[in-house]
């Protein structure tokens, strides 16, 4: 990336900017990698709180991974609680990614990514139907103890827009750069804090824009 030392500086500072902005962060864990790969197909493009109602609400709903699996994509949308082009993104990859497990290993397990390589482990992940860039990277941090950093588009677009990265560097350099900038043991905290800035800033616009919009149909029936 050019000015690599530039945009690394940059980095750091924003990283102790945001631990100290936010509360501390919990890390998350998964046992079973399957767990991660379902909880970060809706995490990719849900917000972080969406995202975990989602999560709740697919709990108390399915019965277990084959209930979901064979489940009709309207139901799941369903549950998901709108039919938007994002909902049924997911329900189409959720489908597509626990049959493609259930045909490889005859179960909802991934736990033989433990056992081999971190690098085999991704390849093997990055195969599977229905698994994203994102997707991968999140089990690797979140179950397989790999040193990966996930990027949902908002996290991306932020990183760009307040001149962190370099404007020419693709999604996978961005990345990159960043797993060397932030070491193994804070992945997950550095990964967590960008994206709650990433959607928080979102949300003030969106309040900023609503407020504006009252305003001026306020001045508007003034007049």
């Amino acid at each position: 990336m050019k000015n690599s030392k530039e945009y690394a500086r940059k980095v750091q500072k924003l990283y102790i900017a945001l631990k100290r902005h936010y509360p501390k962060v919990e890390s998350v864990t998964y046992d079973e990698p399957v767990e991660a790969v379902v909880y970060a197909i809706l995490t990719e493009n849900l917000t972080e709180a969406a995202a975990q109602s989602a999560g709740r609400r697919f709990g108390d709903y399915f019965v277990d991974l084959n209930d979901l699996r064979v489940s009709r994509p309207e139901e799941v949308i369903e549950v998901l609680g709108a039919d938007t082009p994002v909902t049924r993104d997911i329900a189409a990859k959720l489908g597509r990614v626990l049959s493609a497990i259930f045909d490889q290993h005859n179960a909802f397990s991934l736990q033989a990514l433990k056992k081999i390589g971190k690098r085999p482990a991704r390849q093997a992940l990055e195969k599977l139907d229905g698994v994203s860039h994102f997707v991968a990277n999140y089990c690797m941090l979140t179950s397989l103890q790999g040193h990966a950093i996930p990027l949902t588009q908002k996290m991306i677009e932020y990183l760009r827009s307040d001149d962190l990265v370099d404007l020419q560097a693709s999604e996978q350099e961005i990345e990159g750069f960043l797993t060397r900038q932030i070491s193994a043991k804070n992945a997950y905290e550095f990964y967590a804090l960008l994206r709650r800035e990433s959607e928080s800033l979102k949300l003030r616009s969106k309040k900023e824009t609503v407020r504006k919009a009252k305003t001026k149909g306020k001045t508007t029936v003034g007049k």
